[in-house]
Formats: structure tokens, sequence, C-alpha cells
């Protein structure tokens, strides 16, 4: 019930120093330099961890936990994620979401899915709903399931300026997010409306006409894939600089997007966040709309992606954290809970190698990975 992590240098993300970590059940209790083992109070498991980094877990505000796909059709839909391809990838908060197919993949094993990893040792929510307008839901509507459905944060992903979308109107996407705005507030819920973006040559241009044509607020809005094309990050921008925040799409050359963003732009790196798109279909279409080609997004792309924004661009490890941490607590409400080291904060820790890997993984307090292998694993893995 009583850990305490001695001698690790701590980021959190703001860098804290070296000094110890006493954890009580599933919270931070004390941070400060050579913490005592407190007597008379039972065991206490000692860690010392000899100057290693430790950081906030990981949130990741856009996994397919369910899986996603079937574009291919139903050979192609990818397979539900298992515990451990999050937990080992730094990874202690997840966001679930449905993906194209809202019909074999629904909300009630969305919800189901969500429970089953809570119960397993991580934090979930999710979004209700899927990439077609009007979209599914698990009650009558949006706004009920923000309202009653401790899990629902907000609705998505909804599909915008793309060929798989419902190709919705600027009257539908405004009553969406009007739904999910006073759900949100009725609910004590962020009210979230979390956009797929495609490569439409539109991009995000329907959110600028929503917030042109209501009194909706920039904040609700969290637009994804936002480095799919050079334009739609020109987009991404001038939505960064009235406020709104940039959500990458964790890869191989993410990192280039990040920089861009910083660098040509100049958008404050507390306007961007990455996600992994982890366990949804990466598909491949040619000119004709024709599938060509079908891939599986992995939660690991958060960590590469953020040591290359670190190694590649020169980013503090301090700034590069707060993509993944406190920049994504702040969008989805949960800040001072999750995405940071603090007394009261939940246990959610990562310890890492000096090649910037997972060591060891800490989730509300229980070791769930050590030497960057799962010790704790799904019922079925």
């Amino acid at each position: 019930m009583i850990k305490i992590i001695k001698n690790a240098n701590v980021y959190s993300p703001e860098p804290v120093g070296k000094c110890d970590i006493l954890i009580l059940r599933d919270r931070v209790a004390h941070i400060g330099e050579n913490i005592a083992t407190p007597n008379g109070l039972g065991n206490v498991e000692v860690i010392d961890v000899k100057g290693a980094t430790i950081i906030p877990g990981f949130i990741d505000q856009h996994v397919h936990i369910i899986g996603g796909g079937g574009e291919g059709g139903p050979a192609t839909r990818t397979p539900e994620i298992q515990l451990s391809q999050i937990t080992t990838n730094g990874v202690t908060t997840v966001v679930g979401c449905l993906g194209t197919d809202g019909t074999t993949r629904h909300m009630y094993g969305l919800l189901a899915k969500a429970r089953a990893l809570e119960q397993e040792g991580i934090s979930t929510f999710i979004y209700t709903g899927a990439y077609e307008v009007p979209t599914r839901t698990i009650t009558e509507n949006v706004r009920n399931d923000l309202i009653l459905i401790d899990k629902v944060i907000g609705v998505g992903e909804i599909a915008i300026s793309d060929h798989r979308s419902a190709q919705p109107d600027l009257v539908e996407l405004r009553k969406l997010a009007a739904e999910a705005r006073v759900g949100g507030l009725l609910g004590g819920k962020p009210g979230l409306v979390h956009f797929h973006v495609g490569g439409g040559p539109r991009g995000i241009q329907p959110i600028f006409d929503i917030l042109e044509s209501s009194e909706l607020p920039i904040s609700i809005f969290t637009p994804t894939h936002m480095n799919r094309t050079p334009e739609l990050l020109e987009q991404g921008a001038r939505f960064a600089k009235q406020g709104g925040k940039v959500d990458i799409t964790a890869g191989p050359e993410a990192y280039k997007g990040v920089m861009r963003l910083l660098n040509e732009f100049s958008i404050s790196i507390n306007n961007i966040t990455i996600s992994s798109d982890g366990n949804g279909s990466m598909p491949k279409f040619d000119r004709g709309g024709n599938l060509i080609g079908l891939g599986v997004g992995s939660v690991r792309a958060n960590l590469d992606t953020w040591r290359d924004v670190m190694v590649k661009g020169h980013v503090p490890m301090e700034e590069a954290l707060k993509l993944l941490t406190t920049n994504v607590a702040q969008n989805i409400n949960i800040q001072g809970r999750k995405g940071c080291i603090s007394v009261g904060a939940d246990a959610d820790l990562v310890e890492l190698t000096d090649g910037l890997e997972v060591n060891r993984v800490w989730a509300k307090g229980r070791l769930m990975v050590d030497g960057g292998k799962a010790i704790v694993k799904g019922t079925f893995e």
C-alpha cells in the first residue's frame, strides 16, 4: 500500500531534480529529498532507481481499443488492443473511440472494453459516436451520453473532409457540437467534439464555419490527424492561434509537423498534443478511392515521436513532455490528477532508461511494467 521511489530524477513535466516519491495507495503523497521509511504502517516497498529519470505516464486521447478498420471488408477489421500494448509504451490513460465502422463496432462494446482496461489497471475514457452523422450513441443522443455515462467525455471521432465520412453539412455539425457542449456542462465533462480530419481540400474549414456562426467555444473542438498534409497543418496553425489545440498523429515523420508548428508558425507548444491512433487501421487509397494497402497503428508511435521531438527537434524534455501529458490532461479536463507528478495526483509514473526507452511503469501506484516487460497482463494475454 505504501511505496517509496528513491533517488529519482523527476520531471513533472517541469524538472524537479533528484528526489524521492512517496506513493500511498494510488496517489502521490509526498515528494522530497531523503524521505524516511515510515514506521508502524505495515510493509513499505522501497525502490531505488539510482538516478533514473521518472516522468508522468502518457495520456493517449485517441486509441481504437476495440479495433477499427474494415475498409477492405470484414477480414480487415483490426483486433482489440491488449493491456500490455498500452503499458509497455508508457501510456497509463487512454481515450477510446470508434472509427469508420459504427455498425459491427458499437458503443456498448467500446464502453465494456474501457471498463475492462480500467479493471486491468489503467485509466480510461471514451468518446461516444463514430465517423457518421447522425452518430452512434449509447442512449438516445450525445447529450444524454455525456450526462449519464461516466466514461463519456465527448463525441468522436466524427469524420470531416474524408470520402468515408457521412458528408455532413454545417447545420448537422453545429447541432452535434451544441449537443456535446450542453451535455458536457450538465454532466461535468469537457464536452469535446473530436474530429477525424481526412485529406480533403476543405480540411478543418467546417470547424471555422461553426465558430463563426455560433457561440460555441473553440476549446471543445479537438481535430486530429492534423499533420496529414502540409495544407492541413497550416490550417492547424491558424486554429492554434485562435486558441485551439492541434492534435498530431504520432508516426515516423510526425515530429516534423510539431517542429513546423513551433518554428515556422511560432505556435506555443501548449497548443499542441500528440495521439497514436493506436490499434486503428492505416488504410491507403488510390486516387479513385480504392483500397490498396492496410496497416495497424501502434501506441508505440507516441514514445518514438516524443523522442524525435527532443532528439531531432532539440526541444527540452520538460517541453516535449507536455505534448503527451499536461496539454492532453488540460484538453480532457483531468489536469492536476493526470499528466503530472505532484502531491495528490494519481501515481502514474514511467521510469526511463538512458536511451529513453520504458523501463518501469506504475499505473495508479501499481507496478505494471518492469525491465520493459509487462508483469501485469490483460485477462486473455
